[in-house]
């Protein structure tokens, strides 16, 4: 028997050609699907109640977090699992079953798989984020959103896989959230987190300039304000990937000295991060391209930088995290290296090994 009722949440506006998969991923593990639809012209709402939810209307009012907490106020569950419709289970889901019997003492994070287009094919990108939440929690934030409380947190085993980042819904909602963002930051000019929120968009646009200005600036925030840790006394795990997409952008604008510093700079804390030595390696392979008197002096930090990946190996725990740069695809760099050098037997070991 039941304890604690639990309901799917979503939002969503035109989502025609996902949701049936986001809803049918997680009917068998909710007592209720619940759709808060923000204004959808196309068949979102028809669709969404063929594939069994309740869905409510929602005036749009550009505000992320009064969108959510409509639809969890219109839910009215002990446990409101948050699933955005770009997104469906991918590994597991019994542990959204237990939460029938599971006290609501405490918020939920989930691991999203993003799924994003790459030159040799498609990547997944790892986030924890927090989406199973007791009630009485509620979302602060114009965009980007996040629920606010003061509960425990707890991983929980389930997987959402996400292709909102693939090329072609990149393009579909290209500037959606850039005016929100802008606004935000007009009321909030000194807030770290907004900085990097809009340096990430840039990044992901490729305005790799704006990118690098904004990550600046959210350092430089933090700097100045002294927050750099959580009350809890750690570093907040969007750090990471600030710092990898930071040194990825400085490449990208060849400002290669620039980012050299940067990683120094962060190489004690990061020692653990094979994202990191990916992206100073990537850097320091861009800066000997570009710079061949260079190439004899930055190619052993380069090889340095990618055998580290390798000793280090995967590690999806760490936010914005990209699969294979712990293994094959600092693995591929490194043959790459090897056999542009003259080094076939290195690259064939690796090769063999990857």
């Amino acid at each position: 028997m039941s304890l604690y009722r639990v309901a799917l949440v979503m939002i969503a506006r035109n989502e025609s050609a996902r949701i049936v998969r986001a809803l049918a991923s997680v009917a068998n593990c909710v007592d209720e699907l619940v759709v808060l639809d923000t204004g959808s012209t196309d068949a979102t709402v028809a669709l969404a109640r063929s594939a069994g939810a309740r869905v409510g209307h929602f005036t749009w009012c550009d505000d992320f977090a009064a969108a959510r907490n409509a639809a969890l106020a219109l839910a009215d569950a002990d446990w409101a699992v948050v699933v955005d419709a770009d997104e469906w289970i991918a590994e597991a889901g019994i542990e959204l079953l237990q939460l029938r019997h599971t006290l609501p003492d405490f918020v939920g994070t989930l691991r999203v798989d993003s799924q994003f287009d790459t030159p040799i094919g498609v990547s997944l990108a790892p986030s924890w984020l927090p989406r199973v939440l007791p009630r009485g929690v509620r979302y602060a934030g114009h965009v980007h959103e996040q629920p606010k409380h003061a509960l425990p947190v707890r991983r929980l085993p389930t997987v959402l896989a996400h292709d909102g980042y693939r090329a072609d819904a990149l393009k579909a909602k290209a500037g959606r959230n850039a005016e929100l963002l802008a606004r935000a930051l007009a009321q909030a000019p000194d807030d770290a987190y907004l900085h990097y929120q809009i340096g990430k968009d840039h990044d992901v646009y490729e305005r790799y300039a704006d990118a690098c200005a904004h990550f600046a600036r959210s350092r430089a925030c933090e700097e100045a304000s002294g927050a750099s840790v959580t009350l809890a006394g750690t570093t907040p795990g969007w750090h990471h990937d600030r710092l990898v997409r930071e040194i990825h952008a400085l490449k990208k604008c060849r400002q290669h000295a620039r980012g050299v510093l940067l990683a120094e700079g962060a190489m004690a804390a990061w020692s653990h991060s094979p994202d990191f030595f990916f992206a100073l390696g990537d850097l320091l392979l861009d800066w000997a391209t570009e710079e061949p008197a260079r190439a004899g002096e930055l190619l052993p930090m380069i090889e340095s930088a990618w055998r580290r990946c390798l000793e280090i190996g995967e590690q999806p725990d760490l936010e914005g995290s990209v699969a294979g740069r712990g293994s094959t695809l600092a693995a591929r760099n490194l043959i790459v290296l090897y056999e542009g050098t003259g080094r076939a037997l290195e690259a064939l070991k690796l090769r063999q090994a990857h």
